[in-house]
C-alpha cells in the first residue's frame, strides 16, 4: 500500500483461493484461523500500511504505543474476516448470518419518493454486503455502485467466479463525466446510488474537513454531485459486530442543496461516530491524513 491511495488493494489470487478453500470446506472458523497467520504478515512486511493505520491509532484515537501495535494486528484481522464474510455470503452462506437494521426507515422513505437515493459510505465496516440487507426490503431496492473500476482484475474475476452474480449495477467513473448520464438514469429508476466519500486520489480535485480532530482530504466529487442532486441522501454503513451478526446504520443528511461543504462536514461527523463504536473497522491503509510525506523545515 503506497503513502497515498493510488486506486488497488493488497492481495493475490491464491490468498483468495487458500480463504475459500477453507471457508467452503472446512468452514468459517477454519477461514478465520488462518487469518491469525496473514494478520501477523502484513504487520511485519506491509510496513507502509502499518505505519499508516498505528498513526490512526495512537495519533488520531490517542492509543498507548502499546495498545496501537496490537491494534495494528487486531485491524488487519478484522478486516481479513469482512473479506471472508463478503466471499462467503454472495457464495450461498447468506443465512449463517444475522442482520440488524438501524435507520432503514430513511432508506424506504427515500424509495417511496420514486426519485431514488444517494448513499455515501466510506471504508469502514463492509459495505459490499449491503445488497443482500436491501434484499429483503419490501420496496424494490436496487443499487447502483459508482467506482473507478481498477481494482486488480485477476482478483475480481477469481471472487466473481466463486460467488454468485451480484444485483449491483457498476457505474463507471469517466474522464468525459458520461457516468453522470447514468447516475440519473438510474434515479430515475429510483435506484439507490452508493459513492464513497474517503478516498481522494492524488492530483484530483478535493475538499477538506476535520476527521477524528485533524483536516484531511475528501474526494471532491461525491459531495459536489450528491449537494446538487434532488434527492435524499444518506450515510450508510454496515458494521460487523460478532463473526456472523453485521448492523446497518442509516442517517439522513441534512445539509441544504448545494452546500457541499456541508454535506462534508455532516459526513466526518458520521464516519467519526462509527469509528467511535468499531474503531478497528477503519480499513482505509494509507497516509489518510498526509502526515508522512510532508518535508521538514
Amino acid at each position: 500500500m503506497a503513502a497515498e491511495w493510488k486506486g488497488k488493494s493488497r492481495g493475490t489470487v491464491l490468498g483468495y483461493r487458500i480463504f475459500v478453500f477453507c471457508m467452503k470446506n472446512l468452514g468459517l472458523r477454519a477461514a478465520y484461523f488462518v487469518l491469525y497467520f496473514v494478520a501477523a504478515y502484513f504487520v511485519l512486511f506491509a510496513m507502509n500500511s502499518s505505519k499508516a493505520i498505528y498513526y490512526y491509532f495512537n495519533e488520531r484515537l490517542k492509543y498507548s504505543r502499546g495498545k496501537s501495535l496490537i491494534s495494528i494486528y487486531k485491524s488487519y484481522y478484522v478486516f481479513g474476516k469482512t473479506i471472508i464474510d463478503k466471499v462467503a455470503i454472495s457464495s450461498g452462506l447468506r443465512d449463517k448470518f444475522t442482520y440488524q437494521f438501524d435507520g432503514v426507515h430513511h432508506i424506504k422513505d427515500a424509495l417511496k419518493r420514486k426519485k431514488g437515493g444517494v448513499l455515501i459510505s466510506a471504508h469502514v465496516g463492509n459495505f459490499e454486503i449491503a445488497e443482500h440487507f436491501f434484499g429483503e426490503l419490501e420496496e424494490n431496492a436496487s443499487i447502483s455502485l459508482l467506482t473507478t473500476d481498477i481494482e486488480h482484475t485477476a482478483i475480481k474475476e477469481y471472487i466473481e467466479s466463486v460467488t454468485k452474480k451480484s444485483n449491483i449495477n457498476l457505474i463507471i467513473i469517466k474522464e468525459d463525466l458520461s457516468h453522470i448520464f447514468e447516475i440519473n438514469a438510474a434515479l430515475a429508476r429510483n435506484e439507490l446510488v452508493c459513492i464513497t466519500g474517503d478516498r481522494y486520489i492524488d492530483n484530483s480535485k478535493y475538499l477538506t474537513e476535520s476527521l477524528l480532530d485533524k483536516e484531511a482530504k475528501f474526494p471532491a466529487g461525491p459531495f459536489l454531485l450528491a449537494s446538487r442532486l434532488k434527492v435524499p441522501v444518506l450515510f450508510v454503513y454496515v458494521m460487523k459486530e460478532t463473526n456472523t451478526h453485521y448492523h446497518l446504520y442509516a442517517r439522513k443528511a441534512k445539509a441544504k442543496q448545494k452546500d457541499a461543504q456541508a454535506l462534508l462536514k455532516e459526513y466526518t461527523e458520521s464516519v467519526s461516530w462509527m469509528l467511535e463504536k468499531y474503531p478497528l473497522q477503519w480499513f482505509n491503509y494509507f497516509d489518510f491524513w498526509g502526515t508522512q510525506n510532508k518535508k521538514q523545515p
